[in-house]
């Protein structure tokens, strides 16, 4: 399916927790969203909060029993922890041995020694891509804004050459890649095949970060002349420690789960029988759960106990890696709740009926829904969770691979124009060095080109499969 004009959910779809008018659950969506955007960015609430009162908002407004409202709201919260918080762990705990063990200082250190003066930017993009799989957005900065000043530096690059492709492979993961915490959201409200999202998620990826960074570098480093601040450049993980892991291990140990899910989706494709014995084994082995706790563990040994890392110390490491997250996971749980409020209000319901005779493309509105909820809000997690909660039911006789482009419209529309009400703004800004006009012209403009970009990959995806 990949037009609006699609034909009614199910008969056994969720009851409705009211039965308002279009007129009214519009004006509730539009309520639900103005009080989230104005708590977020006005009074400066936390999103885990605003997203409670958001949810109540939209419910009182649709005129739905403030108890069924309650309820959908601890259902969607619980269901979404369920079932994307220990995934949200796990790939923590991955980073974190990743950061610490000096595995990731190894894998810049190999690819930059290898690199010359041209292929630097390009450079920079595939050490961003492997390294920001399994780790966030703002960690991904932290780790490889010590490298892109230093080879800034000896190098005598524009800061913006080596800066914009590592900014937009860091990006482009976050938006597009499990197991980062807005495509998993996505995945689970749309019911996506993960696999199959992952490996769809890969080819929009490659060429979308290949035109927003070492191509739109060119550019950037035109509008903007600067050098590397000095104050700017942090100690790196791996200079207090004795050894670190090699190269191709700890490439292996970050790829493994990325492997395990790919490998589960191929069977899928090519036995095509839930009863077979291969596929129930890849069924397991493939899971998101047990690809990324195998990766852990083989992480404890091939990443810290390659750097010297005792038992202690491995556990402290693990231990260091949970507290940090517990926003972001409390955040993608609210988000849950108010994508099922929006669920039970009948919200999706209403989107489907009205939308009958639009002759617009599904994967273009869940794009366009993201990106005003993305400049509204600037935050992407939270873009792609709503976004996914309003477009959810479109999914619903979508194929499988259409169903996993519905999500990567998503994660598109979620990264369109970082701008003041965005953390990662001010933290490319403050790192660079940059005042606000120049980090407009550049990481702005950067993410910008990563959506359209994107979009423009997977509407093209849409007609050929």
């Amino acid at each position: 399916m990949t037009h609006l004009s699609v034909e009614m959910l199910a008969a056994d779809a969720i009851e409705p927790i009211t039965s308002a008018g279009h007129a009214q659950l519009g004006i509730a969506v539009l309520a639900g969203i103005a009080v989230i955007v104005l708590l977020i960015t006005k009074f400066k609430l936390h999103a885990f909060l605003s997203l409670i009162i958001g949810s109540l908002v939209l419910g009182a407004v649709a005129g739905a029993p403030l108890d069924k409202a309650i309820a959908s709201f601890s259902t969607g919260l619980g269901t979404t922890v369920a079932g994307t918080g220990v995934l949200i762990a796990l790939g923590a705990v991955l980073g974190r041995l990743l950061a610490d063990s000096g595995g990731a200082d190894q894998i810049v250190d190999t690819i930059l020694a290898k690199a010359g003066g041209r292929a630097m930017p390009w450079a920079m993009v595939l050490i961003a891509g492997i390294v920001g799989l399994p780790i966030f957005f703002e960690v991904g900065i932290v780790l490889l804004i010590p490298v892109v000043l230093l080879v800034a530096k000896r190098g005598n690059f524009s800061l913006m050459r080596i800066g914009i492709p590592a900014l937009a492979g860091l990006s482009v993961m976050h938006g597009l890649i499990p197991p980062h915490p807005g495509p998993l959201a996505a995945i689970d409200a749309v019911k996506a095949n993960l696999g199959v999202t992952l490996a769809l998620g890969v080819v929009v990826a490659v060429p979308t970060a290949i035109i927003a960074g070492p191509v739109f570098s060119r550019y950037a480093a035109r509008w903007v002349d600067i050098q590397p601040p000095e104050k700017m450049v942090p100690e790196r993980a791996s200079d207090d420690l004795h050894q670190r892991p090699g190269f191709g291990i700890t490439v292996a140990t970050v790829l493994l789960p990325v492997v395990m899910m790919l490998a589960k989706a191929l069977v899928d494709i090519v036995v095509d029988d839930p009863g077979h014995t291969v596929q129930r084994v890849f069924d397991v082995v493939g899971s998101p759960l047990i690809a990324l706790l195998t990766a852990v563990l083989v992480a404890m040994f091939t990443l810290g106990r390659a750097a010297g890392f005792t038992r202690g110390r491995i556990a402290a490491t693990v231990e260091k890696s949970l507290g940090p997250i517990a926003g972001v996971v409390l955040i993608v749980g609210a988000g849950g709740g108010f994508k099922q409020t929006l669920v039970d209000s009948g919200v999706g319901q209403m989107i489907l009926d009205v939308s009958q005779g639009w002759h617009i493309s599904a994967l273009l509105l869940a794009w366009l829904i993201a990106v005003a909820i993305r400049l509204a809000t600037g935050s992407a997690t939270v873009a792609t969770i709503s976004a996914a909660g309003l477009v959810g039911p479109l999914a619903a006789d979508m194929s499988t691979t259409h169903a996993a482009l519905l999500v990567l419209a998503i994660g598109c529309g979620s990264l369109f124009f970082s701008h003041v009400n965005d953390a990662g703004f001010w933290l490319v800004k403050e790192y660079f060095g940059m005042n606000v006009g120049q980090t407009l012209k550049t990481w702005s403009v950067m993410e910008t080109l990563i959506s359209v970009v994107g979009i423009g990959c997977v509407l093209l995806l849409s007609l050929v499969l």
